[in-house]
Parts: structure tokens; C-alpha cells; sequence
């Protein structure tokens, strides 16, 4: 990896980051579309590379800040949690199976769908 591309995903982990303390996103919603669009990862190396930040705790310091403040439900998390481990497991077993063209499409709709509801939410 050279200087630039290492300063490049550097800040782009600093956004993705910075944006998922201040409003609860960014792997999928940021981080997947920058490294296929900006990086010329494949949809899939995206979305796997993408979902690797999970296995270490990286949101650690955010979730602290949060837990202080009583805006943590540690019962719904761990119930989160439990469901996203197969979830995450079922999910990716799908996703690889699918052609890039698919997965890059199926992707778009979800966030194209999950943006309108939310911009027309009351």
C-alpha cells in the first residue's frame, strides 16, 4: 500500500467513525459505497472488509460516552447482538453467491430505500 492510499482509508475510517458517534452510521451507509466508488474495491470486498471492523471493538469509546449518559439498552444490545451474529453469518453466505452487478444493485435499493423513508418520515 502506498502513502496516499493509506492517508485515504485512514479518513475515511476517521469519517465512517466520527459519523457513527454522531448519528449511529457508517460501515454500510458510508464506508461500503467510498470503497467502491473512490478505492475500486468489488462490492463484495467492500461489504467484507467493511463488516471485519465489527470483530474488534472499535466503537468502544462511543458506546462509553453513550453508556454515561443512560443511552445505552444493554438488554436490547445483547438481543441485537445474538440475532446480528447469524444474521451476519446467513447475510454474507448470500451475498457471495450473488454476481457483483446484484449485490452492487440490491445494495443501492436498500439505501435508496431506507433515505426516502426517512426524508418523508414524520
Amino acid at each position: 500500500m502506498d502513502a496516499t492510499l493509506i492517508i485515504g482509508l485512514i479518513l475515511l475510517g476517521l469519517l465512517a467513525g466520527y459519523l457513527s458517534g454522531l448519528v449511529g452510521i457508517g460501515g454500510g451507509i458510508v464506508m461500503v459505497p467510498v470503497l467502491v466508488l473512490l478505492f475500486g474495491f468489488t462490492q463484495h470486498k467492500a461489504q467484507g472488509t467493511t463488516l471485519a471492523l465489527l470483530i474488534l471493538p472499535v466503537g468502544i469509546l462511543g458506546v462509553m460516552n453513550y453508556y454515561k449518559t443512560g443511552n445505552v439498552d444493554i438488554k436490547t444490545t445483547l438481543l441485537l447482538c445474538a440475532g446480528f451474529v447469524l444474521g451476519s453469518y446467513l447475510g454474507s453466505k448470500t451475498a457471495i453467491t450473488l454476481s457483483q452487478e446484484m449485490l452492487r444493485k440490491v445494495f443501492a435499493i436498500l439505501m435508496l430505500v431506507v433515505a426516502v423513508k426517512m426524508f418523508f418520515q414524520k
